[in-house]
Order: C-alpha cells, then structure tokens, then sequence
C-alpha cells in the first residue's frame, strides 16, 4: 500500500506507544481495583522539657486529659497523623465496631515497654468541621493507660487529622501502632514525611500532559497517514441548531464559534429557549422527519429533560455549578436552606423580618422580590429539586416589583433567560434569584450567596456537599449518523477541544477523569 512508509510506520508505533502510555496511566489513577486505606506517621516524637511545658502554639479543637501542662521531666511529646491515603472516602460504618466502642486504639509500647499516656489533643485543618464533630461524638477522644482512643471519624480521600500526644516517658517510632479494623480496606504505617500537601500519584499536571501529548500524536500519525488532504479529524458540513438551556447558551455559542474555525462548511446556530422547550421542540422535530430522518437539532438540559420522548438519547456534558444571587442593598453573604425555603414560601415579606444563624446584625426595611425562571428553565427546575425541595409558589408579579396578585404573600415574578434574571436582580433592592454561576461573574450590582455556609467551588466538587449543581445533557434524536454534524458537534463540544471552553467558562467536562466520576454518580 502507498501509504507503507518509513515515516508512517515511526508515527504510527509513536501513536500506538503513547495511547498505551495513557491507557496504562489511567488504569492505575482511576480503573484499577480501589481499597478503603487508612494511613497514620509518626511526625514528631521528642522529649519534652519542664521549661517548654507552656509553649503550646497550636490550634486545638479536641482535647482529652492535660497536655504540656505541668510536663514531668523525661515526658515525651509525640504527633502523630491519621490519614485517608485511598482511593474511597472511609465512612462511619467503615469502622469494624459497634458505635458504643472506639474505633481506634493507639498504643505506645506493651508490657513491659508500656509507656502511660497523660494527655493528647487533636488538631483538625480550617474548614473540616465534620472530622472536628466525630471527634466529640461519643464515646469521645480518651485515654485509657498507654493507649488513646480514637472514636469513629469519616474522613473523604485525601482528610486527615492529627493527635499530639503527652507521655510520661521515651518510646521509639516502632513501638507505637495503631489497632483497629477497616472494613473493605485496611490500616497501614506511612513512612513518609513529605508535607501535608503531597501529589498524588498521577498528579493532574501529569494526567494532562499525557492526555495532550497522546492527543497530539496521534493526530501527527492521522495527518500523516493519508493520501489526501481531508478535513482535520472529525468535521462535518451542514447546519445545526442547538437549542435549550439558557444558563449554557453562552458557552455552547463559544464552542460554535471554536468548531466553525476548525471545520469550514460547518455552520452552528445556537437559539437557546430553556432546558424544556428544548428537548420538547427536538421531539417535535424528530417527529415530523420520520423515523429514518435524524433531525439537526441538539437540545441541552440543565438535568434530566422531560420524560415521555423514548427516541430520544441522552449524552452527558458537563456538571454545571449554580448559585443564588441577592442585590448588593441585602448584605447577606450566606443562607440556609431552610431560610431560603421561608423566603420562597413567602413566610417573610421583608428582609429585616428574616431570622435564622449566620445573618447580618441588621438587615435592611427591604421588600423581598423573588425573581425566578420560567416553567421552561431547568435552572428553575434544578433549584426546586436541590434547593427548595418542592415547586416555586404561583408568580404575583409582571414587573418584579409590584404584586398583582392581592392574595399573594410575596413578590414573585418569572423571566425567560438568565440574563433577564441578572439584570432585574441587579436593578431592584431587595431582589433574589438563582442563575448559573459562570455568569454571575460579570454582573454587577449583585453577588452569590452560599448555601448552608458552603461557596460553590468547582474545584471542590466531589468534596463538598454543595447542593445547587447539576449535570447538563445533551439530547439528540435517536443516535445521529457517526459522519453527521450533530454528531461531530457533540463530540467536539463533550469530549474534544469545546473541553476547554467548558473548563474555563466554570464546568466540570464528564470526560474528565473526575468528571466522569461526579457524573456517573448522577
């Protein structure tokens, strides 16, 4: 064959050598078999002198018996860190015993190399609050002779707390264990003393650069093997409308932009009508076409569309982080649930009647003016779902600050985008509503609130319980031809170069390593 050539054949082994490089990487961050693990080190272990009994500099949280104060001579302080070191968070009934019992127990030295214990505390980061209320749980952090009994800690991968512990006298490192049980995994010995913040072992600089390079060879040995020039790989001419999500409108027009430069002939147009019209209008479509005629319509969804349509197919994009916003004249910077639940049961009229933790000393003689998404939005639908946990009440209002309606308890009113959403939140003291948070970063005259104390962090997800976050779908009729533009499209948006966009916009790509995780949970 014409194309059997030196060259060719050194490009294409240099493909097939980094796609097994990459396949090898990825099995052993993500596929391979994972364990519940449970690290401890030994990271200080001194003797502690009677003249530096009351330099304790650290910050407590947790504190049982008397540490560093009034040290006898020959006492030895010694800090040990237990550490998530797996794969899978370790929950509360990962421990194997019974709630009543510890879950851990520390020893220093046995028989006759016991050395008593006189005090420990433990030290828990900024921001793990949970980890510092196990270790209050009953029965709580003890003592009991040369031991140091730990309670039941849930701890996401990655957590860790740390236990500095008074003896009464010397012990060396290998004297010192941990007794306990993991279920489904195990507890093991750290040697290491690398600092808190260690990589893991596929970093996800060294993930991308693998994931780049592979990508960039193989496209070398697709442009070399060839016998013409042909589009670059994957591109397909026609036309295509993407319609749907309003909230993800913004990025799908710059990823249409980014596509049209890559692929000439292909022309994208993006007319955004909310998640249900969507999906509705792309049913209709399909329909009409008949059953072997695959419409060039793509639909997005924030969540899951509409049920009823059995044709047609769903595709995972991204996970999109959404927020609350408030005008700048209500200085609220965080919410609970619960208060949020109130404001949209119309329970409170004014700011300053708002009650509840973590308020503003004094709120502001404001009326509450909800400005919400119309029944069409699936941002509307994601925040009844995650947030409020039953539907929107009735919209009062057409103007978003006056009520219409005299039996309505608040002002409600229902715009059709999420620019419309920002720009009256903006406009009218005293007005909330929710949006996409990717968008909320340009707007001015308003700003996010968190939810239950919790910031939405894209970083964070995974971690963080942040409940105002959904999946985006993408729908198509059937499954479009693979030589399609829809079907292009969707690759290039889901999992080829539109990542990018969807990345730097403020999503999560499902086919990322961690995307693919937080999407398969659903």
């Amino acid at each position: 064959m014409e194309w059997i050539t030196a060259e060719n054949v050194v490009a294409v082994a240099t493909a097939l050598a980094g796609v097994l490089v990459s396949v090898v990487a990825i099995w052993l961050d993500r596929l391979r078999p994972q364990r519940k693990r449970l690290g401890y080190r030994v990271q200080l272990n001194t003797p502690l002198h009677k003249e530096d009994a009351d330099q304790d500099g650290g910050v407590t949280t947790v504190r049982a018996g008397e540490v560093l104060g009034n040290a006898a001579a020959g006492a030895t302080v010694v800090l040990l860190r237990i550490e998530n070191d797996g794969d899978l968070d370790i929950t509360h009934g990962d421990y194997g015993t019974t709630p009543t019992e510890p879950a851990l127990r520390l020893t220093f030295g046995k028989g006759e190399t016991a050395v008593p214990v006189g005090g420990v505390v433990a030290t828990v980061p900024q921001g793990w609050e949970s980890i510092r209320d196990d270790l209050k749980r009953a029965p709580e952090l003890g003592l009991a002779g040369n031991a140091v009994l730990v309670p039941r800690v849930a701890l996401g991968t990655g957590q860790y707390f740390k236990l500095l512990v008074q003896l009464a006298g010397p012990v060396t490192d290998a004297k010192i264990e941990v007794d306990g049980h993991i279920v489904g995994g195990s507890i093991r010995r750290n040697h290491s003393t690398t600092p808190d913040d260690q990589a893991g072992r596929f970093s996800p600089a060294a993930r991308t650069v693998t994931v780049v390079l592979t990508a960039c060879v193989v496209a070398l040995a697709a442009l070399v093997v060839r016998e013409q020039n042909p589009p670059p790989i994957g591109c397909a001419r026609g036309s295509l409308t993407v319609t749907g999500s309003t909230a993800f409108a913004p990025i799908v027009r710059e990823v249409a932009k980014a596509y049209e430069k890559d692929c000439a002939g292909a022309t994208v147009t993006v007319d955004a009508d909310g998640s249900t019209s969507g999906v509705r209008d792309l049913a209709e479509a399909g329909a009409r076409g008949g059953a072997e005629d695959s419409p060039a319509v793509l639909a997005l969804s924030d969540g899951h569309g509409p049920a009823g349509y059995p044709r047609l197919r769903e595709h995972m994009v991204a996970v999109s982080l959404f927020t609350v916003v408030a005008h700048d004249a209500v200085p609220v910077e965080s919410l609970t649930l619960e208060q949020i639940r109130a404001l949209y049961r119309g329970d409170v009229t004014r700011w300053n009647q708002l009650e509840g933790p973590g308020l503003p000393a004094h709120l502001p003689d404001l009326p509450v003016l909800l400005v919400s998404r119309d029944a069409n939005s699936g941002t509307r639908e994601v925040f009844q779902r995650r947030v409020l946990g039953r539907n929107e009440p009735a919209h009062s209002s057409r103007d978003c600050a006056t009520v219409d309606d005299p039996e309505a308890e608040v002002v409600r009113c229902e715009l059709d985008s999420t620019a419309q959403v920002l720009a009256t939140v903006a406009r009218l003291p005293g007005a909330i509503g929710y949006a996409e948070l990717g968008a909320v970063a340009a707007a001015k005259g308003l700003h996010p609130v968190d939810l239950d104390g919790r910031a939405p962090v894209l970083e964070e997800l995974g971690a963080s319980p942040y409940p105002y976050r959904e999946i985006e779908y993408a729908y198509t009729w059937g499954d479009p031809p693979a030589d399609s533009l829809t079907a292009s499209f969707l690759a290039y948006l889901a999992r080829g170069r539109g990542q990018d966009v969807v990345r730097a916009r403020g999503h999560l790509p499902c086919a990322t390593p961690k995307g693919l995780r937080i999407c398969g949970e659903g």
